[in-house]
């Protein structure tokens, strides 16, 4: 279906950001009717979320990287539950 959004947990953090960044100029500029403003305005709020949730599981990835006495760097899988 054309002119159809992705849904969003289907987006990469790079996507959902891209999108968010693009509704908030589309709603700075302020061309959105009230009802497209709203619409906008619950869709990135979605974004958001999404952005910080992934942000949250890269940041347990991260954390779960340990550096041995050797010097060699190990990774941990994150239990995310």
């Amino acid at each position: 279906m054309a002119g159809q959004k992705p849904k969003i947990e289907d987006l990469t953090f790079e996507q959902a950001l891209a999108e968010l960044e693009q509704l908030v100029r589309k709603l700075e500029e302020g061309d959105a009717s009230l009802d497209g403003a709203i619409e906008a305005y619950e869709r990135g709020a979605l974004l958001k979320r999404h952005c910080q949730k992934k942000l949250d599981e890269a940041k347990a990835r991260v954390d779960k990287i340990t550096v041995s006495a050797d010097g060699s760097v190990a990774t941990e899988p994150a239990d995310m539950e």
